[in-house]
Formats: C-alpha cells, sequence, structure tokens
C-alpha cells in the first residue's frame, strides 16, 4: 500500500516542507521569514487543503551517537533529541519546535531524520580528534541527508567515477565538504558540531583553539556561544555587511570582496586537502544554495584547482548545467539538494 508522506525541515526563521502523494505527485510549500512558528504551521495546515499524510518525516541537524538513519519518535526519543540540543544550538531549537507543532496537528506517525548518519561510516582517522579519546567528542559531521541524496544520484551522472573519490561541496548559508569513496562517506569537513570546517554565513569554521581560550576569557558562555553561532564567518569577514553570499557578490566593497576571496580560498583549501589525504580526487559536485546558484563562487574555487585535473567550461557554468566541467577534464557537477527525497524514503523505510 503507497503512503503520503509530509517531509518538515524546520528552522529557526524558516519552514520547508514537501508532501510526497501516495500517487506519486509532489507539493513544496515554502515559508521564509517565519516570526512565529505556530501560525506558519497553521497556515501549511491551511495549504494542505484537507490532504493529510499518512506519515511525518523531520529533518534533525543532529542525532547524537547513534547510526540509524531515521526513528520513529516515541516519548523516550524525544526525550532523547531534547538531550542534543547543546550540540546544534542554532538548528536543534527549531527542529524540536516543528515536531512538536506537527504532533500536536497530524494524526500520523512522526520520524526523525537524521544529517549526522551518513558519515557514520567514516574510519577513525576521520572520527577521531586529537584529544583524550575519553572525553567522548568526535567528528559527526552534518548535511547528511543532501550527501545521501548526492550519492544516489550519482551513479546515473557519473557512472564508474561516482564509485571512486568524490568530492561534493554542500555550500550554503552553512557549509561542509564530503569526501565520498564507493558512495560512502570517508571525510567531512564539519567536526563534532555544525561550527567547524569552512567559513560560513555567520559561523567562522575551524578556529585556532588558542583564539577560543581568549575569547572565553572575554566572554561569558552564552555571550560566546551567541559570537560563535551568529556573529562570525562572512558576517564578521565583511564587517558587519552581510552573511548572505548573494549580497556579498553584488556588493563593490573592499571588506565584501574580501569575504567572498576568503571563503573560496577556504573552500579550494578544503578540496585539495581531501586530494591529498586520499591520493587525488576523481570528480567534483557543487550542491547547495551557493554551490547551485553562484557561478562566480564556483569560478573563483575551481580557477586555481587545474593541478587537481578540473576545469570549468565557462558558458557551462554561467548557464548552470548539470555538468559543467571542461571536455578532456575531470567531471565537475551541479546537483540540486533534496533532502525531502531522503526523508520520504527514509520515512517509508523506518514504517514497514
Amino acid at each position: 500500500m503507497n503512503r503520503s508522506v509530509l517531509t518538515i525541515n524546520s528552522g529557526s526563521s524558516s519552514i520547508k516542507a514537501s508532501l510526497f502523494s501516495a500517487d506519486g505527485s509532489r507539493r513544496n510549500f515554502r515559508y521564509e521569514h517565519v516570526r512565529d512558528q505556530q501560525q506558519a504551521f497553521d497556515r501549511l495546515l491551511h495549504d494542505l487543503a484537507g490532504e493529510l499524510p499518512d506519515l511525518v518525516g523531520h529533518r534533525f541537524v543532529h542525532g547524537g551517537d547513534i547510526s540509524d538513519p531515521a526513528r520513529r519518535v516515541d516519548d523516550a526519543e524525544h526525550a532523547r533529541l531534547q538531550g542534543l540540543v547543546h550540540l546544534a544550538p542554532l538548528h536543534l531549537p527549531g527542529n524540536l519546535l516543528g515536531l512538536d507543532l506537527c504532533l500536536q496537528r497530524f494524526d500520523a506517525p512522526q520520524i526523525a531524520c537524521f544529517d549526522t548518519a551518513f558519515h557514520t561510516a567514516m574510519p577513525d582517522l576521520a572520527k577521531r580528534l586529537p584529544i583524550p579519546n575519553e572525553l567522548g567528542l568526535r567528528r559527526f559531521g552534518f548535511h547528511g541527508l543532501n550527501y545521501a541524496y548526492i550519492a544516489k544520484m550519482l551513479a546515473g551522472l557519473l557512472g564508474e567515477v561516482a564509485y571512486r573519490k568524490v568530492v561534493v561541496a554542500h555550500l550554503g548559508s552553512g557549509a561542509s565538504l564530503c569526501l565520498m569513496e564507493n558512495l560512502k562517506s570517508v571525510d567531512t569537513s564539519m567536526g563534532y558540531t555544525p561550527a567547524g570546517g569552512i567559513p560560513m554565513g555567520t559561523r567562522s569554521g575551524d578556529l585556532d583553539p588558542g583564539v577560543m581560550l581568549e575569547l572565553a576569557k572575554r566572554y561569558g558562555p552564552e555571550e560566546l556561544s551567541d559570537m560563535v553561532f551568529h556573529k562570525m564567518g562572512l558576517l564578521a569577514l565583511s564587517g558587519g555587511e552581510g552573511s548572505e553570499m548573494n549580497e556579498l557578490l553584488s556588493s563593490r566593497s573592499e571588506h565584501a570582496q574580501f569575504a567572498v576571496e576568503y571563503f573560496c580560498r577556504q573552500v579550494r583549501a578544503a578540496i585539495g586537502g581531501f586530494a591529498a589525504k586520499a591520493g587525488g580526487i576523481d570528480a567534483l559536485v557543487f550542491t547547495g544554495g551557493i554551490g547551485e546558484h553562484a557561478a562566480e563562487i564556483r569560478e573563483k574555487i575551481c580557477e586555481p584547482l587545474t593541478f587537481l585535473g578540473f576545469a570549468l567550461d565557462r558558458a557551462a557554468n554561467r548557464s548552470g548545467a548539470n555538468i559543467i566541467g571542461l571536455a578532456g577534464h575531470k567531471p565537475v557537477l551541479i546537483i540540486p539538494a533534496d533532502e525531502e527525497v531522503m526523508i520520504r524514503d527514509l520515512c517509508l523505510g523506518a514504517c514497514r
């Protein structure tokens, strides 16, 4: 029996939802700049026009120290998820609020789907942090639902190359990279929390631990946490001009241009680092809001990477084609993010 699935990606200021009906059709719902989550979910209920789901799947940025890609939410699981908020304070409160509001509005099983699960296949060389192991802290990795979707798409686009060493750059307001082999994660740029890795809109990415020790002397825990998640990254690099890449690209200020160049340089460094770890890479994929829509950013990232065998077809890159690599060079692709498809599939799998 086919079942309809409503997927929910509930953040601090936006809600993305998709209804996959039993007949195979799909309807997308987007609510941006949300100030009142309850009103937004009331609007979603209205927009569904009486078509209610059999299952509701939720994106959870952090699943904690488990390998399950999805879990049905009962009281015990709900309590476990609440205990993870400190690991992703920018994301999990909105994820949990979306879950609670759906529990009130839909008489259907609620399934939590985890971004961290895709990276549980990583070897210890990628998971371990250079700190005492008994502390129990490790690299988790994030954006896993989209990386899993990309992995599903790669074979149809690249053939045998898909099973080799592929770097996927998920670039958006949150940004990370993943090194895949045999369509599985073997390394990723983010670490214990979604604050690590490359610079992002308001998050710094990796920092010298000494910098954090110095900041901890100057600020209290709450103020420092607010700074780490809301006041660093592109926002800080641009002198406060903006955290959105499209705003920075349209600006002519030196601060904005500096932030753009800094971001691209760090992404290139991450790609080069994966190439060094893996002994070379065979394909490069861009995804996420910046990765999909900012041709100039893709060009700035790829231009110095000819030594790795990558070069862009400028016309294809500017048009946003799926395949943007220059003929005779290694493949470079754009694959639009679609966490919703993975959430649907995980929900159906969890409720068989």
